[in-house]
């Protein structure tokens, strides 16, 4: 590996890192907030169409698997491993460090939910929509970028 080559493996490591933990920062904080200061199970209305909730989850973003238990804890692994050996192969890929710090950032902060609390705690409610939180939003969006990152315009060229 030339010395550029690893120079840019480095950077794309720190930068997914960066990413990664300031999801985690913010989902953990805002986590504990909720949990200091909503009783589980009760609202608040923060803006119109925008409610503040206490909820556990034991499924996955949105509540999806709800009761998943160890089935959503080998899968979310699994994923983030084959996430991670994607990246490790493929650093130089513009942009892959995003979703890549988006993803692990999110599983994490979810993962140390669901292994401390045997549930994740959701907070955003939406009308018409489940509960979720500041990883689930981060899980979303980083899936977006990535199948931008690998299928979008300049993915092509």
């Amino acid at each position: 590996m030339t010395e550029a080559m690893a120079s840019v493996r480095a950077s794309a490591f720190a930068r997914a890192a960066l990413v990664a933990a300031i999801v985690l920062g913010l989902d953990q904080l805002t986590k504990h907030t909720i949990a200091a200061g909503i009783a589980d199970g009760t609202e608040k209305k923060l803006l119109p169409g925008v409610t503040l909730v206490h909820v556990r989850n034991t499924g996955v973003a949105f509540s999806i698997f709800s009761g998943g238990g160890t089935l959503v804890l080998v899968v979310t692994l699994l994923a983030l491993a084959l996430l991670v050996g994607y990246f490790a192969r493929h650093p130089e890929r513009p942009l892959l460090w995003l979703p890549t710090g988006m993803l692990i950032g999110g599983a994490v902060g979810n993962l140390i939910d669901r292994v401390a609390n045997g549930a994740v705690t959701d907070f955003i409610k939406l009308p018409h929509w489940p509960a979720f939180n500041v990883a689930d939003m981060s899980i979303t969006f980083g899936v977006l970028v990535l199948l931008w990152v690998l299928e979008g315009p300049r993915a092509k060229r």
